[in-house]
């Protein structure tokens, strides 16, 4: 790779141009400023700034150049080729805290959640949501944070009937009032958490994936921790790293954030 890159000095300069304007921001960078950052000629700099003009990937301005709209094109491309359930998997393999973890990514679908990937991870938790597995929203981590989008007419309208709040265990919450009440804390919080009422000893954190466009159907990003090594610090780590994971899913140019999904965030960060 260094010899490619030494054989090709002109694409390594005008990556290494791109860069900078990255981190530059709003502030434009001149010609100069860029050779000398980068310890190039001014000269040769300035050839790489007019053939990246051209091409519209950076653009001028007054004071020096500044990033183009032909970047937005090219990231648009990429992100119409990204198949969440595939980010899905390389965030798990990425993530050190959740790689060993058992992590789910899941829609809502009615009363329930549908499991559209799940990550097994190498904890001694026997494997329990697999790829199209369908559980009941009202008792699992990703049910309620995806239910925390919802108002509570609709909470109260799509759960009226009692066989759609089962009770797996002694801590399923299966009242409808108290369903209610549980999902207002997941608002609260900015995260969903399940202790013990899937499966007794598990606790379950799960979060939502920012929709990439309006009218989506919005993920959950969940983990399933061992009850008995899961304090409240490993919890504040393990919601820390599903942010991460969610926000490298999610379309990171989708400008127009769904109110949900900022007031979900903003209760994460004012709880740490």
């Amino acid at each position: 790779m260094a010899g490619e890159a030494e054989r090709s000095p002109a694409v390594t300069r005008s990556i290494r141009v791109l860069g900078l304007l990255e981190q530059a921001g709003d502030t434009a960078l001149g010609v100069s400023e860029m050779a000398r950052q980068l310890s190039v000629a001014r000269s040769s700099l300035f050839n790489i700034c007019l053939a990246l003009e051209a091409e519209g990937l950076i653009a001028r301005s007054a004071g020096g150049y500044r990033l183009g709209r032909r970047l937005v094109e090219l990231g648009g491309a990429y992100l119409r080729g990204v198949d969440p359930v595939q980010a899905f998997y390389q965030a798990c393999n990425e993530t050190p805290l959740l790689h060993d973890e058992i992590c789910q990514l899941a829609v809502l679908d009615g009363t329930d959640v549908l499991y559209l990937a799940a990550h097994a991870g190498r904890m001694p938790l026997r494997m329990t949501a697999s790829i199209g597995s369908r559980f009941p929203a009202s008792i699992t981590a990703v049910g309620n944070a995806l239910l925390a989008r919802l108002d509570d007419a609709e909470i109260r309208r799509r759960f009226a009937d009692p066989a759609t709040r089962p009770g797996w265990t002694e801590r399923s919450v299966t009242d409808l009032d108290a369903l209610v009440a549980k999902i207002a804390r997941v608002r609260e919080r900015g995260y969903g958490r399940d202790l013990g009422e899937v499966f007794p000893g598990v606790r379950g954190l799960a979060l939502v994936v920012a929709p990439q466009y309006s009218g989506e159907q919005a993920y959950a990003l969940g983990t399933s921790l061992m009850e008995e090594r899961c304090d409240d610090a490993l919890e504040a780590r393990a919601v820390a790293a599903l942010d991460a994971m969610a926000r490298r899913i999610a379309n990171p140019m989708n400008l127009a954030a769904d109110p949900h999904d900022t007031a979900m965030r903003d209760a994460r960060d004012a709880g740490r």
